[in-house]
């Protein structure tokens, strides 16, 4: 194909956002074309945890991470930090998220996070199922681990909120959890246990299954970076170094990086970075049989094909600066308080998470362009609500607009 093309529709961002959207609308028929500068499916969308966490409509701000934001800030250990460095970059979108963690906008937030959590596992089972991807998914649920009695005390608040939703969580005794993960040490707190979430065995794999899927219905994928956008007169043109395609419609599915091009569609959206680290350990046997979070610690050891992954924290600062040796060594001394003897790491990672100060997404036309739709900003959420927002980007472009959802997600709050 030539530098310059034409195409019904173009996705920018090949994570998993980006090919479940290529995905699902190829699947209806449309003529679509994936752009990434990068390999499709990797970045935050191969590094996660693996888990679709279908219970996870609590936002990242809430007032006990409030209460608890100076200390978080200023401990370099602690699961929630900032690269001071970036401070004065951070400081309005850090303004809105101490607004975003008072009460009433954290109950807003979750319940309009409970609301397309809904959809999620429907939404992927059918995905997987037309993708040939089923078998990368194992339905074992997901573990909460509390290692005191407080802190399982703590977690109250929480629960209430999640039950109010109708999320199904189980509150485990320190022997209940035991009988679950027999490999786990002894803990005093307890567990929740979240018995209908899903996880997969391989994010890469899972990846590679999509785009196999969307390529084989025809999807072109290009490798471009794409640097500008332009809406006017019904169609996008979009533009990078040695590449340009006119577009009749065009998907924002750019994870971190989509805050410029957003801006050229005319939507100011306070998107961030959170920066995602994680470690594997080879297996020869499986140290667990579901992802398990000690909540205290703010990370996940998630079981894979031959290997035990360990994801997570928080790190605001930006798409520049290295990996934080910190981080990573925070990691790996916390995986070692429950398997003492897991040997070397055989990888490491960082990665880039799309960051919204209340948490949500932004799916939907935008509010200058509406030939150009957004989804991104998923957060700690990409892998899970991938398939439910490549429904509603669909139905945005099919000129859907019925659904009771869409304002709580709309580029619009923003204004």
């Amino acid at each position: 194909m030539s530098t310059s093309a034409s195409v019904e529709i173009a996705v920018v961002g090949a994570g998993v956002v980006g090919l479940a959207t290529a995905f699902r609308l190829a699947a209806e028929g449309r003529e679509v074309m994936l752009i990434d500068p990068n390999e499709p499916g990797s970045g935050a969308s191969f590094g996660n945890a693996g888990t679709l966490a279908e219970y996870a409509c609590m936002p990242v701000g809430t007032p006990a991470v409030l209460r608890a934001l100076p200390k978080l800030l200023f401990d370099p250990d602690s699961p929630f930090s900032l690269r001071w460095t970036a401070l004065f970059q951070l400081a309005p979108w850090l303004t809105r998220f101490v607004r975003q963690s008072l009460p009433a906008a954290t109950r807003a937030n979750a319940a309009a996070l409970a609301g397309l959590l809904t959809e999620a596992l429907p939404a992927w089972e059918e995905m997987a199922s037309e993708a040939k991807a089923a078998d990368l998914l194992r339905r074992n649920g997901c573990l909460y681990l509390y290692r005191r009695e407080a802190d399982l005390r703590g977690s109250a608040s929480s629960r209430d909120v999640r039950a109010s939703f109708g999320v199904h969580q189980q509150v485990l005794t320190p022997n209940e959890v035991a009988a679950l993960e027999p490999r786990l040490p002894p803990v005093a707190g307890g567990g929740l246990y979240f018995p209908d979430s899903l996880n997969v065995t391989d994010p890469s794999l899972v990846m590679r299954r999509l785009l196999d899927a969307a390529t084989a219905r025809g999807v072109v994928l290009r490798k471009a970076k794409v640097s500008s956008l332009e809406a006017n007169g019904g169609v996008v043109r979009l533009s990078g170094p040695g590449f340009a395609v006119i577009a009749g419609k065009a998907v924002i599915a750019a994870g971190a990086f989509s805050r410029p091009l957003a801006a050229q569609a005319g939507d100011r959206i306070p998107l961030e970075t959170e920066r995602g680290y994680h470690l594997e350990f080879p297996t020869e046997t499986p140290l667990l049989t579901r992802p398990v979070c000690p909540v205290d610690l703010g990370f996940y050891m998630t079981p894979m094909a031959g290997r035990l992954r360990v994801a997570g924290t928080v790190e605001l600062g930006g798409l520049a600066a290295p990996p934080n040796p910190r981080r990573l060594a925070l990691l790996d001394r916390g995986v070692r308080q429950f398997f003492p003897n897991p040997g070397k790491p055989s990888s490491q990672w960082l990665g880039f998470r799309p960051s919204l100060p209340d948490s949500r997404p932004v799916i939907g036309s935008s509010a200058k362009s509406p030939d150009v739709i957004h989804a991104f900003g998923h957060g700690h959420l990409g892998l899970t609500l991938a398939a439910v927002t490549a429904r509603w980007v669909a139905g945005f472009i099919a000129g859907g607009r019925g659904n009771p959802l869409a304002g709580d997600f709309a580029a619009a709050r923003f204004s």
